[in-house]
């Protein structure tokens, strides 16, 4: 009968302990998607690139995005030579683009319940060798320990000094491009 009781008490220890585990404070995910769209009256061009590496501090909201140039990935493989050109976005000289900034709402997001939180992230971001500051809004879905970061921006080419000076490409591509961010960290 003691047994059966010690027992009880230590499973009972176990679940409510474990229950309360803390998140990390420093997430890594290597599930991120990257998707860019670009809209002109000649075609829609998408492309995506499953290879985002981002960490998430949740104590002070450090959030890091690195995306592998070189992995987008297209639906026409011409569209995928022209991107990857010296002429564009030059890949070779230029082979990461990286985010880092912070959540600057921080203290309205519980990292420790689930929910959808409504965050502010700013910070800097480089693409070509260029860097600007950028704000924007971003999604935090918080489910079962899984947090997904969603953010969505526009990006305009020229900002960054991404620009085809003449041809075909040139009237193909938007000036400004919709640029989708999703990293799970579990």
């Amino acid at each position: 009968m003691k047994k059966t009781i010690l027992s009880i008490v230590i499973v009972a220890i176990i679940a409510v302990t474990s229950s309360f585990t803390p998140i990390a404070s420093k997430l890594i995910s290597k599930k991120g998607h990257v998707n860019f769209f670009s809209h002109t009256a000649v075609e829609d061009i998408s492309a995506d690139n499953y290879k985002l590496v981002s960490t998430l501090e949740t104590e002070t909201g450090e959030l890091i995005y690195t995306v592998p140039m070189q992995s987008f990935e297209f639906e026409k493989s011409m569209m995928q030579k022209h991107f990857n050109s010296d002429k564009f976005l030059d890949t070779k000289e230029y082979p990461k683009s990286k985010f880092k900034g912070a959540i600057t709402n921080l203290s309205e997001i519980d990292f420790g319940s689930d929910g959808e939180y409504a965050a502010l992230v700013s910070g800097d971001l480089t693409i070509h060798g260029v860097t600007k500051a950028v704000t924007e809004n971003a999604t935090i879905t918080i489910s079962g320990g899984t947090i997904t970061v969603d953010v969505v921006m526009d990006i305009t080419l020229a900002d960054y000094s991404i620009a085809f000076k003449k041809g075909k490409p040139s009237t193909n591509i938007a000036k400004t491009v919709k640029t989708t961010i999703k990293a799970v960290y579990n």
